[in-house]
């Protein structure tokens, strides 16, 4: 398993799993009883942090999974997911509602991208 490295592991699982030169995140949350808006940028300001530690960045996301605790909030997280992805970089993503892990968090992002 020398080829497999994990980043930030804990009993439950690691922060980055890095594997034949694929970066997979943890699915990331922000600030919980923030708004929605504030969470999404926390939450990739974040995947910004992770990736950059590890060799990559935003331009080189494969996809992205998001997961938002009511659809109502689509278009608040859309404004700040739009202004934050790289033009010309949009990833492959998904999008759908789904009970959190505490209703405090509003919105969660799983991505997966090419290491540099």
């Amino acid at each position: 398993m020398s080829d497999i490295k994990r980043v930030d592991t804990g009993t439950r699982m690691s922060q980055a799993v890095i594997h034949n030169g694929t970066i997979y995140l943890a699915g990331q949350v922000g600030t919980p009883g923030a708004s929605v808006a504030t969470q999404t940028k926390d939450i990739l300001q974040k995947i910004d942090t992770l990736l950059e530690q590890n060799g990559s960045d935003k331009t080189r996301i494969l996809q992205a999974t998001i997961w938002l605790a009511d659809m109502k909030d689509f278009a608040e997280m859309n404004e700040v997911w739009d202004a934050w992805v790289a033009p010309g970089h949009a990833p492959a993503r998904a999008c759908g509602e789904s009970a959190l892990a505490t209703p405090d968090y509003t919105v969660e992002i799983i991505v997966v991208a090419a290491a540099g």
